[in-house]
């Protein structure tokens, strides 16, 4: 069984996309891949699944039916995926500050496992009752969607009232906050950051 620490340094290499692109561009399925390898079909979806790591003489066996070296799937290269999925029952929930009695609202973040990201989503829920989330600021824009009831956003002051179905878009360089005001139900929110 591995460690955490060993586990979280070889998610990073994302061997199992590696594999997933480089048998896709050869248009093999996992059959006809475990037939050149000498491995179970099994095996290798569990690899690309990132549900096993394999053995470097393993990965070797991979690398050789497609002519790349073992560097190949440890160092970041053009073959990055342009996807990832994040389940629901996988989210973090967490409060805007920990330890308030009463939070302006909770988050989950919607890409963690991505990295060198270009925008940061998040699904956002806000309580009843709740208070104004504090004054922030932070390079890029931001865009709000609002899922469910009624979401007031502060921006320098302004107070701009969004109903369910309604988006925003604003420069996050100025001090905004958010918090649920009006009426007794639920609000949430997709929540999108994008540095500049």
């Amino acid at each position: 069984m591995l460690s955490e620490t060993v586990v979280s340094g070889l998610e990073q290499y994302r061997i199992g996309e590696k594999l997933r692109s480089l048998r896709l561009k050869k248009k093999l399925g996992l059959i006809q891949l475990g037939e050149h390898t000498g491995l179970s079909p099994a095996m290798l979806s569990k690899i690309e699944r990132g549900q096993l790591f394999p053995t470097l003489p393993t990965l070797l066996r991979i690398a050789l039916v497609f002519g790349v070296g073992l560097e190949h799937f440890f160092v970041k290269g053009s073959e990055r995926p342009t996807f990832a999925v994040v389940r629901k029952e996988d989210r973090l929930r967490l409060p805007d500050r920990p330890g308030e009695e009463t939070p302006s609202y909770y988050f989950e973040s919607l890409d963690f496992p991505v990295t060198d990201r270009k925008l940061q989503a998040f699904y956002a829920e806000f309580p009843t009752p709740s208070k104004a989330s504090e004054l922030h600021q932070h390079e890029g824009a931001e865009l709000i969607y609002v899922l469910k009831g009624q979401l007031v956003v502060s921006i320098t002051g302004d107070d701009v009232v969004l109903n369910e179905g309604d988006a925003m878009y604003f420069d996050s360089g100025v001090p905004h906050s958010y918090y649920r005001r009006e009426g007794r139900s639920l609000c949430s929110a997709i929540v999108v950051t994008a540095p500049k």
